[in-house]
Parts: structure tokens; sequence; C-alpha cells
């Protein structure tokens, strides 16, 4: 008989404090795909605060009706469940929609008048959760309002926090900087820097499988692991974001923030507690135990390049440089690979390979950790090239599964050897459902617990690391950036990278 979990945990949590949800960029995009449907989500479960009221904060003046309606709209076009009017008209009836922008002297005079006024109406104590879906460059110039009316001060056993999405900063000069500006006005356990990475089960099943089984943990280490792979495959463009993008890049968008956050969970020590603080804190020092680069080192560990016109899916992509809002001699990468060493007695001499770019062949985001090969004494007679990798696959996007891969032998007469592979996929076994990443990140707010957000420390690491990188491209300009077409597996070069090791990347599923 097959033996199945009953997952009813979330069953099981409480309803946080009361409080009321300050959304700044209510109308734009982040907010309406991810934000809003996560809320609902969370509505649906019974996870929201009672009382609870959302204050949509746009920069024009929007009727609050009409925010009501783009609210509806969106957990019905993106929802990852099915919607129920009943429940998605509770949720957005505590809604008013403020305009508040930090150009505009005065107007968050009014943001507080507003909020000060419907907080005793809605009941919900003063708590107050600040959540900046806006552009970076907006970040430091809102908290500091907030601040200077006193609307982040916690009093009267009123808590406020402020949320602020990726990216942190663009380079290692301006993360510290942006740091020290938010914490002019608010101390570091109000700062939630969210990364909706970190929201995904399979991310978070991460410290479970490493710390809760005590059969994996006692080979996490150089003895048994020749070398780990981090992808983050997407097949859509830039689109009509050329202006952000060209003035970013895949390396300062995806590296600091999503893919060491992955790196960092893989690669961490034990904590000694499951708290904020201690698991944080070990992230933080594996990031800061990442190898420093020479400019040779950088250039030479390295891979960048943009795509050429192709078909990506279902979908005939331009030349990137053809995109609107992007320089026609521009040097931005849309794919970066990276190699990357560890100075710590843990994984000393265990390269780590990180990938990331836009308008490849398949959307893939996975953790593979690729053991050592065993010792063939006794099957000497049989082809190296037989044997299959033994392969750890941690997949997060699009299904979330973990795979393992290992030799077997073929039923029959003779020896023969077959890699065959052991799969637990979370949305067969559990029976959950689809969630966006945002859930657990949002009730995690609202209850005050930051252990699945980035501190400082981290954010500064992170920029530490790829700065090399950075400067070394910098200096190099347009020698060294490659083409990949779009539609394909990525440029020649990043399985280069690997093949001069006498390694491969592997093959996604």
């Amino acid at each position: 008989m097959e033996m199945r979990l009953n997952m009813t945990e979330d069953s099981a949590l409480t309803r946080p404090d009361p409080c009321c949800f300050v959304l700044f960029g209510a109308t734009g995009d982040l907010a309406q795909r991810l934000v809003i449907p996560a809320l609902y989500n969370l509505a649906a479960s019974g996870l929201l605060p009672e009382p609870f009221a959302v204050l949509g904060v746009t920069r024009r003046d929007v009727f609050t009706e009409s925010l009501r309606t783009r609210f509806h709209r969106g957990p019905r076009k993106f929802a990852t469940q099915t919607v129920h009017d009943d429940i998605a008209c509770r949720l957005f009836e505590k809604i008013i929609a403020v305009s508040a922008d930090v150009e505009d002297e005065g107007s968050f005079e009014r943001l507080r008048d507003a909020l000060q006024r419907r907080e005793g109406d809605w009941g919900t104590k003063g708590n107050r959760l600040f959540y900046l879906a806006t552009p970076p460059g907006a970040f430091a110039p809102t908290a500091n309002e907030l601040g200077r009316l006193g609307l982040t001060r916690q009093e009267d056993a009123a808590w406020r926090r402020l949320v602020v999405e990726k990216p942190f900063g663009v380079d290692l000069a301006s993360a510290p900087q942006l740091n020290a500006q938010l914490l002019q006005t608010l101390s570091e356990h109000q700062i939630y820097r969210i990364d909706h990475y970190l929201g995904k089960e399979t991310v978070q099943n991460l410290l479970v499988l490493r710390f809760a089984n005590g059969m994996f943990e006692p080979l996490w280490n150089r003895e048994h692991i020749e070398h780990v792979e981090i992808r983050v495959d997407g097949t859509l463009s830039v689109g009509q974001r050329g202006r952000f993008y060209d003035a970013t890049g895949a390396l300062r968008d995806m590296v600091p923030n999503h893919l060491f956050q992955l790196l960092s969970l893989v690669t961490m020590e034990p904590p000694a507690r499951f708290d904020a603080h201690t698991v944080r804190a070990a992230k933080a020092a594996v990031l800061s135990a990442i190898q420093p680069q020479t400019p040779e080192q950088a250039l030479r560990n390295s891979v960048r390049g943009h795509y050429m016109a192709g078909q990506a899916g279902e979908y005939h992509v331009p030349d990137y440089r053809e995109t609107e809002d992007v320089a026609r001699d521009s040097q931005t990468e849309t794919y970066v690979a990276l190699r990357l060493m560890i100075d710590n007695w843990r994984w000393a001499g265990v390269p780590l390979y990180l990938r990331t770019g836009k308008a490849l062949a398949r959307k893939c985001t996975e953790i593979a950790i690729k053991f050592r090969t065993a010792p063939l004494s006794m099957f000497k007679t049989m082809p190296v090239a037989d044997l299959a990798d033994n392969y750890l696959v941690i997949g997060i996007d699009p299904v979330e599964r973990i795979s393992l891969q290992f030799n077997a032998k073929v039923p029959g007469l003779s020896i023969s050897i077959r890699g065959v592979q052991m799969d637990f996929c979370y949305r067969d076994y559990f029976r959950a459902q689809p969630k966006t990443g945002y859930e657990t990140l949002l009730y995690d707010c609202v209850r005050g617990d930051n252990l699945l957000f980035q501190c400082a420390d981290s954010i500064e690491a992170g920029w530490r690391d790829v700065e090399p990188f950075l400067q070394a491209w910098r200096d190099a300009g347009h020698d060294g950036l490659t083409t990949y077409v779009a539609g394909s597996d990525g440029p020649d070069a990043a399985k280069e990278l690997l093949a001069r090791e006498v390694r491969r990347w592997r093959e996604a599923d």
C-alpha cells in the first residue's frame, strides 16, 4: 500500500495580527501578476489577518472603484487556483486608493492622513506593512518620506515593516549605500528584502533535504561531490523591458539575488538553530567565502552573450540589439555563465557553475549536484561511457521535484548497467495547489518572521562576489562578448567553460 501524507499543515497555522497592507506601485505589473494573486491565495486559505485592509498607493490619481476592479482582474488572470467571487469581494472591499509621489511635495502628508483616518475604521491596530513594488530608484526616497512623517516608527505595541523588491543596489558601491539610507529610518529587523524564489516549496525544501535527512548531509562535501550546477533558463525575451534591461543585464538582474540565494542554501554550513538570525548568518558566511577573482580569472571564469534573432517557442524573437530602447552597439548580456569556487573545508576544489539567460530553448530552474564516480574495479571490463552520472537534481521551475539518478542492472542474464531515476514531485505526492511563490513570504512578513529574507550582509557579500566580473567586462568592452541564437541552449562558450575540465552541463529533462 502506498503511504501518502495528508498535507493539512496550513489549517494548523494561525492568523497573523491585524494590519494594513500599504502597496506602493499598486497598478504596476508586479502587483497585478504576483502580489495581489498571492493575497487572494492567502485569503482563500484563511491565512490573512482579520481585520485586513489594503491601501493602494499610485503616482497618479486613481479612483478607489477603479483600483478595486483592477485588483479583481489580477487573480482571475494570474491566479494559480480557482477564484471564488465571495472570497475576492471580502478581500477587496476594504481597499482605498491614494496617490503619493516622492517628487510631489505634500503628497505623503495626504497618504499619512488617509492612513490614520482609516485605521480606526478598519480596526488594524496601527500595524502597517509597506510594500514597495516600485522602481529601485524610489526605494530610499519612499522610505525617507515614510520615516520623516513617523509612519515607520514603532510605538504603542504596533509594528511597522517595509518590504523591498529586487534589485537591491546595482553594484558594490550602491548596495551598502541603499542599506545605510534605509537604516536611517528603520531598524534591520523592520526591513524585508524579498526574493520570490525563496517562497517556492522546493527552495525551502532544500533546508529540510539537507538537515532533516541523515543520508544526505554526510555526503554533502568535497569528498563526494564533484561539482554543482545552478541554472535559471528562460524562454522569454527582453520584450518591452529594453530600457531597464539594457541598463541592468543578466548578471545584475539574476545572480546577486536569485542564483546566490540558491547557492547559499546548497552550500551553507548547518545552522545551529532554525531561526532567522542563525540561518541568515550561515548564508551570508558562505557567500563571503566565495573565492575572489582577479581580472584575468574573472574573464576566464565567465561567459557573457546576448541573443540573435531566432525562434523561441511559438514566437519569433528579434535580435537583442534591435529591441526597442536597446542601444544598437549594446554590450549588455542577456546570458551569463560563471565558474565559482568556495574557500572553505567543505567545498575546497569543488567548482560551482551558475548560468542564466533569456530567449533560451526551454524554461528550467534547477540545482544539479554531481557526485563523484564510484571506483570501477568490479566493472573494469565495462566502458565508462556506459555508466550514467550520479546526480541529485532539485527542480524548481516549471516542475517542483527532486530526482536521484543512479545506476542499476538491466534485467536479463548478462550484466548490463543503465542509469535510472527516482522522482519525487510535489504536485503528485502532496496534491498541492500551485502557488505564486509569494504566499509564504507575505505571510511571514505579516507574522514578523524574516528567515526567508535577505539580510544586509548577504546583499553586500553578493555584490562583492560579482563586482570582479562587472569590472572585467567593463574593461574588456566588446572583447569576449559572444552571441547565441534565440531558442537555442545558449552560447557555445558556456559549454566550453565546463568542457575544459572534461565536464558538461546536465541536460534538462
